[in-house]
């Protein structure tokens, strides 16, 4: 089971920022991403936001990196880590623009891109940016399909409801032969799109008692199809014994205490999880990112 982490300091919603991300900046980003390279994580992963409303900036706050930027600054710092949009809300913005940031940045990072969508969910940033937000699913199931042309192909065609293109070039192509496209959201909607048309899934949010329906579903929906890879957020992470207090859900201990509930994603049919850990600061996370990497990634496949 492959294991990547979200990026601090790129997104920093209330919900999950630690306070120190505030005043932090590009080298903290590049000191998690070289991290991550180190210690066998998967991916490196950057959330989408335009603009958020002055309604939500509390919850939400403002700091949103953009990812196809942030992404290929990391790209240059690395060598071996994926780099995950999670999510891109690619129905802010014509597929032939998605299509060309996201292949130079497969093409500059020697293909390491995994494109994660997703339908987004703030209305203002949709108006602002002249989007349909009312039929925002319509859009995303027209826009991957207008990708996979886009991606697949230097002259790609495409001849839908909202998108019309063909005897369009566009270079550099991806290193990739196929770009994974992972379809992000935990709605009927989004679990019907991720098997219909994903090669991933990524839940939004999901505790894992839900999972196994959710899973089931998919596998239901996908029939005889290529496989899925499937995707968890699990509960905050700390490795060791804390000194402070990191919350009631956060799950703690020595690396073979911390691994067994880890592996029960596995068991559900998981195929990569997504971690985060609880930190005052960047020496405290890249200790434990080092720390998760040499000491509990290699039992998590342990038996198996």
């Amino acid at each position: 089971m492959k294991y990547g982490i979200q990026l601090p300091v790129q997104s920093q919603s209330t919900i999950y920022a630690e306070p120190w991300e505030a005043g932090a900046g590009p080298e903290d980003l590049a000191e998690v991403a070289r991290a991550a390279d180190r210690a066998g994580f998967d991916y490196v992963a950057a959330c989408d936001h335009v603009a958020i409303p002055r309604r939500l900036a509390p919850a939400m706050s403002t700091v949103w990196y953009d990812p196809v930027a942030t992404l290929a600054f990391l790209a240059g710092v690395t060598g071996r880590v994926r780099l995950l949009s999670h999510v891109a809300v690619v129905g802010l913005r014509h597929p032939l623009l998605t299509a060309k940031q996201y292949a130079t940045l497969d093409h500059l990072s020697g293909g390491r891109l995994i494109l994660g969508v997703g339908a987004g969910h703030v209305q203002e940033e949709f108006e602002a940016l002249g989007a349909d937000f009312e039929h925002r699913g319509a859009v995303l199931d027209e826009t991957i399909d207008a990708l996979r042309a886009a991606l697949g192909d230097e002259f790609p065609v495409h001849h839908g409801k909202l998108y019309d293109f063909e005897g369009l070039g566009q270079r550099p192509r991806p290193a990739q032969a196929r770009v994974p496209l992972w379809v992000g959201g935990s709605s009927p909607a989004a679990v019907r799109r991720a098997a219909l048309k994903g090669d991933g899934w990524l839940p939004q949010g999901d505790p894992r008692a839900r999972l196994p329906a959710q899973i089931a579903t998919l596998r239901r929906l996908r029939g005889d199809g290529p496989p899925l890879t499937i995707g968890a957020i699990t509960e905050p992470l700390y490795v060791g014994s804390p000194a402070w207090e990191v919350g009631r859900r956060t799950l703690t201990g020595p690396p073979e205490a911390l691994v067994e509930p880890l592996r029960e994603y596995r068991e559900m049919g998981v195929d990569q999880i997504q971690v985060r850990f609880r930190c005052r600061d960047i020496g405290e996370l890249t200790d434990q990112m080092a720390q998760f990497g040499a000491e509990v990634g290699p039992l998590l496949d342990a038996g198996y």
